[in-house]
């Protein structure tokens, strides 16, 4: 049962990241082609360098056809219903905190599934949920979202933490753990955008 709603949480959110990559190629009037690349790296770049990192190979992403259909699909909407999904408030912040979310979560339980240790797999579930968004914002030529936006990479940390250290301290069902880690992680990252919550941003003095 874990496993089936893990796979069902890592699907939703190769879903809302393939959403996210597709609306940032339309917006820089990439072709369809560019548009489904852009919306697979987004989905599936931060599972796959998780997987390598832990053994899981080939990874999931690559093996597994409902990936790449699931992100060809949301690549798809996208690109002939871009007018529809820009009606929602921010779409792109808004489906990239879920996909942040959901990956972080399933990142973090895959890695602990693996054998790695809690800090191991806090940061391996970090990485799951910002690396889409940096290979995305590396394709089209901008500075990764995670080294210049409030509280990225930290959400994820706190969502993966949330499941990581729950695994350690209670011994119950998966999915409140999850979903938990993956609400909190949610609302950190759009706190952050609404609010302004932020690191310290490095200014170089004036020449």
């Amino acid at each position: 049962m874990s496993t089936t709603f893990l796979v069902a949480l890592d699907l939703m959110g190769t879903f809302v990241f393939a959403i996210s990559g597709a609306t940032v190629g339309v917006r820089h009037r990439l072709d369809l082609f560019g548009v489904l690349v852009l919306s697979f790296a987004a989905a599936t770049c931060g599972g796959i360098v998780r997987d390598a990192l832990i053994g899981a190979t080939p990874p999931a992403s690559l093996e597994d056809w409902r990936y790449l259909l699931i992100s060809s699909l949301a690549g798809l909407l996208v690109f002939y219903r871009h007018a529809s999904v820009e009606r929602l408030r921010n779409p792109v912040q808004m489906f990239d905190a879920a996909g942040l979310g959901l990956f972080a979560v399933t990142g973090a339980s895959k890695a602990l599934a693996f054998g790695a240790g809690p800090l191991t797999a806090i940061l391996l579930g970090m990485l799951s949920g910002i690396g889409g968004g940096i290979a995305r914002d590396v394709l089209v030529a901008q500075i990764p979202a995670v080294l210049t936006r409030e509280l990225y990479a930290i959400a994820a940390l706190a969502g993966a933490a949330v499941l990581v250290l729950g695994r350690m301290l209670f011994d119950g069902p998966l999915a409140p753990l999850a979903a938990g880690g993956a609400l909190l992680c949610f609302s950190l990252r759009l706190a952050a955008i609404r609010l302004g919550w932020g690191l310290p941003i490095a200014r170089p003095p004036e020449d």
